[in-house]
């Protein structure tokens, strides 16, 4: 590890009030976590509201964040002018998270998103996109090109994308890997935080949390599939969301749908499955918006969403079990279909 980044780890070590953590630590810290979320769990206690949204608390950051977020791969998919209208429309309403990525429609979704927010729509939201370069050149131009496309001097939360493999982690924290690129520019001012993502396995997230534990480096967020399915299949809910609450580190839930296949096992309506993600200890759960009827749904069930008891979420967990037992209606996790870096691994740099 190169001088720079030593210093940037031990002044981040400083500002997290004396966070260590060694391996042997971080294996105990993951065995008691364990049992630190349970259904009702209230990491999110201090929840406000505002109209019919709620906001919570992202993290340790101490921002505030709407309880659901805008998809940033699903804003892609409608014309500019469409997409650019639920944008705003989802803004107005009191969304403030935008997800987004450098690669989503080529970087297209993120020129619409830069559009859409003109005319002092940037100054209301939260400003999240995510980079793929595991280099730290690679994830230098990267970054510019994000702050280009979406038109801001700042990212108030930059990613790491698809952390799927056991050696993402390894990659990112190398001397000249992208993580020296990330500390460079929040130094700089172009980031104000940074995460990672991934939607493989809970057991990659968990050594990346692991890694990032070894350089003395805390995240401040993770993003992950959380679902009534995700439940009962390599499940980010039991493995990973302990720790990061405990740990105090935002919690981003994506794909409350599964990606649309939830509805389309029958099992379970999109209403149930946006409340149980909502019923977790999540700052934000980023759903898919390409349509104004599906920007609707996750307003009516933020508007309609009550802290759900036992019986509620043991009665969705039981005539979920049998079509979730096997991954199949989560084929993020069972297959390459959704790994864009798999596809296109020059992204990697």
């Amino acid at each position: 590890m190169n001088d720079m980044m030593q210093n940037e780890f031990r002044a981040q070590r400083e500002v997290q009030a004396g966070f260590h953590l060694n391996r042997r630590d971080f294996v105990k810290t993951v065995a008691f976590a364990g049992a630190a979320v349970g259904v009702g769990a209230t990491a999110w206690a201090a929840e406000t509201k505002s109209g019919d949204m709620l906001y919570r608390t992202l993290g340790r950051t101490g921002e505030k964040v709407s309880a659901v977020g805008v998809g940033g791969y699903h804003i892609g998919v409608p014309a500019e002018e469409e997409g650019i209208r639920i944008i705003r429309t989802a803004i107005d309403r009191g969304i403030n998270f935008m997800d987004n990525c450098w690669d989503y429609h080529k970087g297209g979704s993120e020129v619409r998103m830069g559009k859409a927010l003109r005319d002092g729509y940037r100054d209301k939201v939260f400003l999240m996109t995510k980079i793929d370069g595991r280099t730290k050149k690679a994830a230098a131009s990267q970054i510019d090109e994000c702050l280009q496309r979406l038109q801001t001097d700042r990212i108030d939360l930059m990613q790491h994308h698809e952390i799927i493999r056991m050696e993402d982690a390894d990659r990112v924290f190398e001397e000249n890997g992208a993580t020296a690129a990330l500390l460079e520019a929040r130094k700089a001012g172009k980031i104000r935080y940074v995460g990672f993502t991934g939607h493989k396995d809970p057991l990659v997230h968990l050594r990346a949390l692991e890694v990032a534990a070894q350089h003395g480096y805390r995240f401040d967020a993770v993003q992950m599939p959380l679902s009534v399915l995700d439940a009962h299949f390599r499940s980010f809910e039991k493995q990973v969301l302990p720790m990061l609450v405990k740990e105090n580190i935002g919690v981003l839930g994506m794909k409350p749908l599964a990606s649309g296949a939830a509805i389309r096992s029958g099992a379970v309506t999109a209403a149930e499955c946006l409340h149980y993600a909502l019923n977790l200890p999540t700052s934000v759960v980023i759903t898919g918006m390409e349509s104004m009827a599906r920007l609707d749904q996750a307003c009516v069930a933020v508007k309609t969403f009550q802290p759900m008891d036992l019986e509620q979420v043991s009665a969705l967990l039981a005539r979920t079990a049998k079509v979730a037992a096997t991954g199949k209606f989560e084929q993020f996790k069972t297959t390459a279909n959704f790994d864009g870096t798999a596809h296109h691994p020059e992204w990697l740099g």
